[in-house]
């Protein structure tokens, strides 16, 4: 797949949306005109690759792209609204914009629209991203045209390099917490305090107390990692923090 649509405008679709109770169209130009617009699109929702990887890095690095002028960032698959409106809630994704293009109007329009009928998939889009000013294509990123469903340049990490090449990706951070737990509330405070995102693994909701023995060995919370790197709990992170 060697499409590249920089310097062109986006094509101009109609996308029927359901919001609630109601279908709402949207358009390709409430999307784009005069924002600067992430797109990445996939070849469907709830698949591996888009659930494990290419969905949450971007919603984790959507605050990042705001600071580099990101009004939106936007989820594009050939899938109907219904399917894309719980893959968002079953990701708990709110920080993208879902664009159901069940009809793959606009990703034939990006020249983008690939067979996958031997998967049972039928119609589909090919994995990309791009970014958009006012409805122009600026920069696309777009997976080689390989077997199966490559996954090497269209994601969020390639694209924040592109938009700020001069920017320090943070270590991802997970902190397994219980409602109602003091330190768990001082660690994340801390984490705040420094500007730090994190992720929040609560127990009894997100997991179990077994899960976080067989984990990290300890019963007790808050229980902090990053980078990979098990830091402890809430002492033992005001003194990593500290270094």
């Amino acid at each position: 797949m060697s499409v590249n649509k920089e310097g062109q405008t986006v094509p101009q679709v109609t996308f029927p949306t359901r919001q609630g109770d109601a279908w709402v169209n949207v358009t390709t130009d409430e999307i784009f005109k005069d924002k600067t617009v992430i797109v990445f699109s996939l070849p469907g929702a709830f698949t591996p690759t888009c659930s494990s990887s290419h969905l949450p890095r971007y919603n984790e690095l959507h605050p990042v792209f705001q600071q580099y002028g990101v009004d939106e960032v936007v989820c594009v698959s050939v899938n109907d609204t219904f399917v894309m409106n719980a893959w968002k809630s079953d990701q708990e994704a709110e920080n993208i914009t879902f664009i159901p293009d069940g009809n793959g109007e606009f990703t034939a329009g990006m020249n983008m629209l690939v067979d996958k009928q031997d998967i049972g998939f039928g119609k589909r889009s090919w994995r990309y991203s791009m970014l958009v000013k006012n409805g122009v294509v600026e920069k696309m990123f777009v997976e080689p045209s390989e077997p199966g469903d490559p996954f090497k340049v269209s994601d969020a990490d390639t694209m924040l390099s592109y938009i700020a090449p001069e920017h320090k990706t943070q270590e991802s951070i997970t902190v397994f917490t219980k409602p109602g737990c003091p330190f768990c509330a001082k660690a994340k405070q801390a984490l705040i305090d420094q500007g730090l995102q994190y992720e929040e693994v609560v127990l009894g909701k997100d997991a179990t107390t077994v899960s976080l023995r067989a984990v990290t060995g300890r019963t007790t919370v808050p229980q902090v990692f990053i980078g990979g790197k098990h830091i402890g709990g809430s002492e033992e992170l005001d003194a990593y923090l500290a270094q």
